[in-house]
């Protein structure tokens, strides 16, 4: 099997993705809802909360984890895969660095106005500044970094608005403009805008709305969501590690798990994906 984890409900929009594009895997997704959300926890606690939930998708023969959070893949995942795992047996990644690449997958040389809408959390742990600044010089070694210019903003509504299932409301447009309108201050010509957190593509289309009222007639920023990213750079993982490949079961089952309610889960799921499911209570705490 392959492991898909989340905080909560939004690495759903990163599985669907990944089960469209190979659907012939068997996944086992968990989701620590009883803890969610972990965007506004320090690093040593989504540490603690990650590894225990990819020590027990290992348990249930999970070879492969996917951190399909950016909260997790920003503030655990490195740890984890240096300190707490035996490569040799089994893997783990995140979300974060496939993210970057497709930034600048097309290696053009220019000025480049990145801006990030991301959780507390993943905004404070700098990780996708460091990992742009990394991708740009490795691509770009002529190119100075004052080429690159890097804008982040919290959204801290943005998931319980989903969560709830207001963010179809009229209610939800004043948060998503409060916010673009706080990161298109810091800079007024951003190209590129990473929807850093799995949530955020439900709010796709009023966050297009938004930027067509606010920029005119002025070019409208790329928005990256990260679903179809993630697991196109899945499918090119497991053809260049055949040994990982070889041990992922293929049925094309799914089994979903949580450790809040079952009930619960399998209500609030309906909001992220588009066949209905049945999940499984589970309690994997130290």
């Amino acid at each position: 099997m392959i492991g898909v984890f989340d905080s909560g409900y939004g690495g759903l929009t990163i599985l669907e993705p990944i089960r469209r594009t190979l659907p012939q895997y068997d996944y086992l997704y968990l989701g620590d809802n009883a803890r969610a959300p972990y965007g506004t926890r320090s690093f040593q606690v989504i540490y603690e909360y990650t590894l225990q939930a990819v020590n027990y998708l290992f348990e249930q023969g999970c070879r492969l984890v996917i951190l399909a959070c950016n909260t997790a893949s920003a503030k655990a995942l490195r740890t984890i895969q240096m300190h707490d795992i035996n490569p040799d047996t089994h893997r783990v990644l995140g979300v974060i660095r496939p993210t970057v690449e497709s930034v600048f997958a097309d290696n053009q040389l220019q000025e480049r106005h990145i801006g990030i809408l991301a959780t507390q959390g993943t905004v404070s742990s700098q990780s996708y500044v460091i990992e742009l600044k990394k991708q740009w010089s490795q691509r770009f070694p002529t190119l100075s970094l004052d080429h690159l210019h890097i804008s982040q903003q919290a959204c801290p509504m943005w998931v319980p608005l989903i969560e709830s299932g207001e963010y179809k409301e009229t209610g939800a447009d004043y948060f998503v403009n409060k916010y673009l309108t706080s990161l298109l201050e810091q800079d007024p010509l951003i190209d590129t805008i990473l929807l850093a957190c799995t949530h955020y593509p439900l709010l796709q289309k009023k966050i297009q709305d938004t930027l067509l009222t606010y920029l005119g007639k002025r070019p409208i920023p790329t928005l990256i969501a990260q679903g179809q990213i993630v697991a196109d750079s899945l499918k090119d993982y497991l053809l260049r590690h055949p040994e990982i490949e070889a041990d992922c079961t293929k049925s094309g089952r799914c089994t979903f798990l949580t450790t809040e309610q079952a009930d619960k889960f399998t209500s609030s799921a309906s909001v992220f994906l588009t066949a209905p499911i049945e999940a499984q209570q589970v309690e994997f705490h130290a």
